[in-house]
């Protein structure tokens, strides 16, 4: 391809070179994979800036997946569940996954059990803000479970934390 894009037909690589050298440009393989080979005239820089730009367009346009833990212990208090859940909430609201941690110690890695009861209530208890996306799992001395937002409670946690954010610009 020529360097205003048009089709310059199937080429020698050394009348290509000539080309680009006579235009005072450059010769950039576009698609390596086609056969034949995809080449442009064009200036290597301006290339490597416009991918670049679309890259970090991409980049932009993704949604950063946070994952927060919680840390349980088998024998935990009513109050200290409730607190845990609590945040466990808070974190769904906002949109982020959970990983949620039931760390075992001595005699209570023989009662795995337990630490699956208690990962089971804790996924009914928040049952209309999140789902479990991976089930409980034991990993030597710890289960984990995590638990992502249901997705339109999940949406309209950021475009309101996005909307709060574009209010608090404009005062």
């Amino acid at each position: 391809m020529g360097p205003e894009g048009e089709q310059i037909g199937i080429v020698s690589i050394e009348d290509a070179l000539r080309l680009a050298l006579e235009a005072d440009l450059d010769l950039v393989e576009v698609a390596p994979t086609a056969r034949p080979p995809v080449c442009k005239i064009m200036d290597y820089g301006k290339f490597k800036y416009e991918a670049a730009q679309k890259a970090r367009e991409a980049r932009k346009n993704q949604v950063q997946t946070v994952i927060k833990e919680m840390k349980l212990r088998p024998k935990i208090d009513q109050h200290d569940y409730d607190t845990k859940k609590g945040h466990i909430e808070r974190f769904l609201k906002q949109g982020d996954k959970v990983k949620v941690t039931i760390m075992f110690r001595g005699r209570e890695q023989s009662r795995p059990e337990l630490g699956y009861r208690l990962l089971q209530k804790l996924a009914e208890d928040i049952g209309e803000l999140g789902s479990i996306e991976s089930a409980p799992l034991q990993d030597g001395r710890n289960m984990t479970m995590v638990i992502g937002p249901n997705r339109k409670r999940a949406s309209e946690a950021k475009r309101r934390s996005a909307d709060d954010s574009a209010a608090a610009v404009n005062e």
